[in-house]
């Protein structure tokens, strides 16, 4: 029973709490038992929440009363580090905020409370969300659960090393240059970027860059995605950048994939990419081909201006003004990661405009390829999750700079796009392999059709990680 409570994903665990076939301490105790476990092999669950069995009772005696319900009662759920959780220590994954406990949620997590999901604890990311790899001075590092030696991703690693290990079957994550996707693909999890500002921002931290930050859900499969999205969407009229319409319903669950126009590119301006994952893109539009869809080849002539060279130029310019009230004179508590992006050479005026005028080029191309074009088809990452502290990758022979892991994600973080990335295939090393979909603006109902008709024919979507096979018995 409990390694199939923890590998459930939340909407079935909702429905079996709401038909009393199990109850809200069953499913959150088999979570707990289970990161007993595992959470000291992977460390990805960083902060409990020790009122998780107490929450759990309460919402046992709803279901025995038969009070109303929410869609997620009684179901846990994990938060990253960088959201506010009221009573619930909230560190950003920094010393410099070791003990710090904030008295109200942040609204993605209120909504989902609202709903009642119950908070089981907050997971690993690096030191203000702000690194490739979820690794701080606070905490240490997360571990990929497929492959210990390898990285979980950053920043949403925690999040998403914790749902492939069964410690949690749903999410929140924040997501820039593929925060939420990069460590999904890596781990072998449902990771996704919404249309930008459809979930509020508010209390979730830092707020750099906040006109291209997004909160999103990392999940084991496309339809908790989808119901995650319907309760945290919609204005709280706090966030500027929260857009006024949320998603209200998701009316294509049973419904047949309409024959879409699916853009693929298995490399494109972001080469080299491992010729494993470009096999497993294509392998994904022979999917979607079967399916009454029209694939074709596409590409962009990005080389002089990749998404995320000019992320970075803007970042490093944004984070050196944004920071310093907050660590100045404390430069000393600072994780290697911050004290690394805090000490790069600023770029000059000139480049960073330029960097901005690099940024509208590619929206601009973005835009217009969905006024012909229902989806993209395209790799999460370049390479498979790369061995820890990676300073280089090795992609089929050729080297490549670390931050070329990101290079595809950051598109869709820069331009506002909504994307995911799905489990559809293994390495030869065994290892995870996703594949990414995008679509335009507010299109997420397709996005998220597209994707769980993909994740229905994935041989790898509910695969679990080899990590101490006897515990999942």
């Amino acid at each position: 029973m409990t390694s199939e409570l923890v590998f459930s994903d939340a909407t079935e665990l909702a429905e079996r709490i709401r038909t009393k076939d199990v109850s809200p301490v069953e499913v959150v105790q088999a979570h707990l038992d289970r990161s007993d476990s595992i959470n000291p092999l992977i460390n990805a669950v960083v902060v409990p929440n020790e009122s998780a069995l107490d929450q759990a009772r309460t919402a046992e005696s709803a279901v025995m009363t038969s009070d109303p319900l929410g869609p997620l009662h009684g179901v846990p759920f994990s938060v990253k580090e960088v959201f506010d959780t009221e009573g619930i220590r909230s560190t950003r994954g920094s010393l410099l905020y070791a003990d710090r406990v904030p008295d109200a949620d942040a609204t993605a997590v209120r909504r989902l409370k609202d709903a009642g999901a119950i908070v089981i604890g907050k997971t690993n990311c690096p030191e203000f969300a702000l690194a490739a790899e979820t690794v701080n001075d606070l905490f240490g590092r997360t571990l990929n659960p497929w492959d210990l030696d390898r990285t979980s991703g950053g920043s949403s690693g925690g999040e998403a090393a914790a749902i492939s290990s069964g410690l949690s079957p749903l999410g929140i994550g924040t997501d820039l240059g593929g925060s939420n996707r990069l460590p999904s693909h890596y781990c072998n999890a449902v990771g996704y970027k919404p249309t930008h500002g459809l979930i509020p921002q508010t209390g979730a931290w830092p707020e750099i860059m906040s006109r291209r930050m997004h909160v999103g859900p990392i999940a084991r499969s496309v339809r908790d995605i989808a119901l995650s999205l319907i309760v945290m969407s919609g204005h709280d009229h706090v966030d500027p950048y929260a857009l006024g319409r949320g998603v209200d319903d998701m009316p294509w669950f049973g419904v047949e994939l309409p024959p879409l126009r699916v853009g693929m590119m298995t490399e494109g301006p972001f080469d080299p990419v491992m010729g494993e994952i470009q096999k497993t893109v294509r392998k994904a539009g022979a999917a979607l081909e079967s399916l009454g869809c029209v694939v074709e080849e596409v590409g962009f002539d990005w080389h002089d201006r990749l998404p995320i060279d000019f992320t970075m130029d803007m970042l490093i310019v944004e984070a050196d003004h944004y920071f310093k009230p907050f660590v100045g004179g404390r430069e000393d508590k600072l994780s290697g990661s911050i004290s690394t992006l805090l000490n790069l050479p600023k770029p000059s005026m000139a480049d960073y405009l330029a960097s901005f005028d690099k940024h509208d080029s590619v929206s601009r191309d973005v835009t217009a390829f969905f006024g012909d074009h229902d989806l993209l088809l395209l790799p999460t990452s370049p390479v498979t999750a790369p061995h820890h502290d990676s300073a280089e990758l090795d992609v089929d022979g050729r080297t490549a700079g670390a931050g070329h892991a990101a290079n595809i994600t950051a598109t869709f973080g820069m331009t506002g796009h909504p994307a995911i990335s799905v489990p559809f295939g293994k390495s030869s090393d065994g290892l995870p392999i996703g594949v990414q979909l995008a679509a335009g603006h507010l299109n997420d109902r397709i996005l998220l059709h597209a994707a769980a008709s993909l994740e229905a024919m994935s041989e790898t979507a509910t695969a679990r990680p080899p990590l101490d096979r006897q515990s999942l018995s």
